[in-house]
């Protein structure tokens, strides 16, 4: 019997990417590993690094989104939209896939439509509470919807809808005894608090300025910190913590082992991507959230009120992140009982192996269709 042949399409930041992989392994271990998956990405963008490292063999489209700004950059649009109809349509005919999954990002849309109007079986995974508006589009034609909030009938038909909650990065899954080998990792204390910063896969601006600002203040207070900066301020982070802190503050553009991470910290301060706020779900962390105010619909304020509104996280404006934020981080750290709290609601929201009934959808999607 021939392995079923998958094309999963998604990426832009690591809240596509990750996702992807996840669904990715989980069909490998459904099909003890008697599966063929093909990736399709935008070209330029982060998935054409992160997926072969993986493992996985990637194409990727001459794809990119719609500026909001009028821009000279929209001329060229269209353009990239038939570039892109018409490689998908290529990789179809040499792949002759028998499902394909979209996970959102800028190559979604094309691969998504073109595998729906040729009848093959398709699915979407939208991780946030306001979904992106390719896949609102794409939810007229596409076979099965998975999504991780509840209440989504109000973007999506309902018929279609499977919560499933979001696929995560498996290795963030099994964190006991690893806090020795995770303290040494870091150069860390294990035995001192430790704040936890990621703005993201690509960073974020607000969290990093506020950091450059503070952390001379955190390790007055005891306060050790481990801090994802994204690439591009990184440089000037890391130069600024070599002149002034004295050894308790750790500075990565990408953090790769975030088991390790997870584990160390005592307090998570993150955006409101619907991966990151998934991921504190299941690790289980005291959180302090600052949604992005540049994402579409404002979404990370919403994904962010899931959990506020279970008082399972606070929510800090970007607008008095400056100000407030690492006062915050630093009372949180040290008081106890709220950070049980946190810790005891946030467990509460966490969808357990997502990846897994996601990857059962995708073979009864195929297995039905023959």
């Amino acid at each position: 019997m021939q392995p079923p042949r998958i094309i999963i399409s998604g990426g832009g930041t690591g809240g596509h990417i990750f996702p992807a992989i996840a669904i990715a392994n989980a069909l490998k271990e459904k099909c003890n590993g008697n599966v063929e998956i093909l990736f399709v990405g935008a070209e330029g963008r982060m998935e054409m690094e992160k997926v072969p490292a993986a493992g996985y063999p990637i194409e990727g489209l001459w794809i990119s989104g719609l500026q909001r700004k009028l821009t000279l950059k929209n001329l060229s649009f269209p353009f990239k939209v038939i570039s892109s109809l018409l490689k998908a349509k290529r990789i179809m005919k040499k792949f002759k896939p028998d499902a394909a999954v979209g996970t959102g990002g800028y190559a979604s849309g094309p691969m998504l439509r073109v595998a729906s109007n040729a009848g093959i079986p398709t699915l979407i995974q939208e991780q946030n509470s306001y979904p992106g508006i390719t896949n609102r589009i794409l939810s007229k034609k596409v076979d099965k919807i998975c999504v991780a909030y509840e209440g989504m009938d109000r973007f999506f038909p309902k018929s279609k809808i499977i919560l499933t909650g979001n696929p995560v990065r498996q290795d963030i899954l099994k964190l006991d005894g690893k806090k020795a080998r995770a303290a040494e990792f870091f150069g860390l204390d294990p035995f001192k608090k430790t704040i936890l910063v990621i703005g993201g896969s690509l960073g974020a601006r607000t969290l990093n300025e506020t950091l450059l600002q503070g952390f001379v203040e955190m390790e007055k207070k005891g306060m050790q910190l481990i801090w994802q900066t994204g690439k591009t301020f990184f440089n000037q982070a890391a130069d600024q913590v070599k002149l002034q802190a004295s050894g308790g503050i750790k500075v990565f553009d990408f953090i790769s082992k975030m088991d390790y991470a997870y584990v160390m910290a005592d307090v998570v301060v993150s955006r409101a991507g619907a991966s990151s706020v998934s991921e504190l779900c299941l690790v289980k962390k005291a959180s302090i959230l600052v949604p992005s105010p540049n994402v579409a619909e404002d979404h990370q304020t919403k994904n962010a009120m899931a959990l506020v509104n279970h008082e399972a996280a606070l929510l800090i404006k970007d607008e008095e992140a400056m100000n407030t934020l690492v006062a915050q981080a630093i009372a949180l750290a040290n008081d106890e009982v709220q950070k049980k709290k946190l810790e005891a609601n946030i467990s509460k929201l966490a969808y357990a192996d997502s990846a897994l009934v996601i990857a059962n959808e995708i073979m009864n999607l195929i297995n039905n269709r023959k």
